[in-house]
Formats: structure tokens, sequence, C-alpha cells
């Protein structure tokens, strides 16, 4: 059952984190994903609806066997397993979304750019010289 259990909240802590990132995607996903962000929305609101159920089931269970002080013994374990894999999972993932948004601003800059210099180019070559 701790598994189980260590399971549900790490599911919560990135499903927040995911609907987090559907309401504020980045450059790159609002560009070329509009449609894939509307459908991580959806996905995570239906799964907080199914994570609300897991763990109101999961409070009645734990709050039957070891009583009200096993839930907040539960909700303290919660927040310091929230807070850790903020720090390492989330932040590294904000990261990566950081370095890909760089890296397709800068390509998306650099072929504009070369479009116009092969423009300029061509326009050069027509005109003789």
């Amino acid at each position: 059952m701790s598994s189980q259990v260590t399971t549900l909240i790490t599911n919560t802590s990135d499903l927040e984190h995911m609907e987090k990132r559907a309401k504020s995607p980045t450059i790159l996903q609002s560009l070329f994903n509009s449609g894939n962000v509307e459908k991580v929305a959806v996905d995570a609101l239906i799964a907080k609806k199914q994570m609300a159920k897991h763990r109101n089931d999961l409070k009645n269970l734990i709050t039957m066997q070891y009583g009200p002080g096993g839930w907040e013994q539960l909700l303290a374990l919660e927040g310091k397993i929230r807070k850790e894999r903020a720090e390492f999972v989330h932040k590294r993932q904000e990261q990566r979304d950081k370095i890909f948004n760089i890296i397709g601003v800068t390509f998306l800059i650099f072929t504009v750019v070369g479009f116009f210099v092969l423009i300029a180019f061509l326009w050069k070559m027509q005109r003789g010289g």
C-alpha cells in the first residue's frame, strides 16, 4: 500500500505541474502545438477529477485504519515529496523547456535572416552583379 500512496502523491504533483505548463505554454508550444496545449489542459482536468476521487478514497481508508492523525501524517509526507519533486524533476523540465525555447527562437531568427539574405543575393544576381 505504501508504494501506491507514494505513486498517488507523485502523480498528483506531476499532474499539477502538467496543468501549470498547459496554462503557460512556451513560445514553441504556442506556435506549433496550439491544439496539443488544449488537449493537455483537458487531459489534466480529467486526470485531476480522477485523482480527487482516488485521494478521497485514500483518505477514507487511512482514516479508518490509522485515525485522523494518520491522514495528517500522510499530508505532511505529501508536502515533503511535492517539494522535493518540484525542486528536482519539475525545475529540470522547466530548464529543458527554456533551452528548447531559446534554440527554437534562434533557429527561427536564423531562418528568417537567411531567407532575406537569399532574396537580396538573388535580387543582386538578377540585376547583373
